[in-house]
């Protein structure tokens, strides 16, 4: 995994966010984050519509956001289930 994944990648995992290595086809320099494990903490939600406290408009938790962002990368939701992590 590149370095700016790897560290976005255990910043993420520190917070308890669920994080899955690698992509869809099995890239190793990437990893994807589960919108369907929201037990304790809403992290994504692809339904949600307008942004809050806790998620922004896309439904991605404004915590990943900033982790995400100060590795410069972003989330997007890949299906409804997973968002996948790319370079901006």
């Amino acid at each position: 995994m590149q370095k700016n994944y790897k560290l976005a990648f255990n910043a993420l995992k520190k917070i308890g966010c669920p994080v899955i290595e690698g992509g869809y086809n099995d890239e190793e320099h990437m990893f994807r984050i589960s919108g369907e494990e929201n037990h304790t903490v809403q992290w994504a939600d692809y339904d949600h519509i307008i942004g809050d406290s806790v998620l922004d408009d896309f439904g991605v938790n404004h915590e990943i956001n900033k982790i995400l962002d100060k590795h410069g990368l972003f989330a997007e939701w890949q299906n409804p289930g997973v968002l996948s992590v790319c370079e901006i």
